[in-house]
């Protein structure tokens, strides 16, 4: 019998890895009480600390980061149309022949 896996949010897997950061209760205690694996929340804990630097970035290297993956999904975009819009016309340059 297959058990559904659970998909937590974002917001439960930063309040339980922030819990287990405080160090208050063991992993085994909160995962009872989330009905969480211990591991899972020593993994969630690993990844917010990994990634807490992340968070205190300065606000420009953010914001640039960020507008560069804007103008690259912008470009990859009008190359998709572009690909398409040259296998349309090869089709119909083969139709007016």
């Amino acid at each position: 019998m297959s058990r559904k896996r659970k998909r937590h949010s974002a917001e439960f897997k930063a309040k339980v890895a922030l819990e287990a950061i405080k160090g208050l209760r063991t992993a085994s205690e909160l995962a009872s009480e989330y009905s969480v694996h211990p591991v899972q929340i020593s993994q969630w804990k690993r990844k917010l600390l990994d990634h807490a630097p992340e968070t205190f970035e300065l606000g420009r290297e953010a914001q640039d980061r960020r507008e560069a993956t804007q103008r690259e999904a912008a470009l990859y975009e009008q190359i998709g149309r572009l690909k398409m819009e040259l296998e349309w016309l090869k089709k119909k340059a083969t139709q007016l022949q």
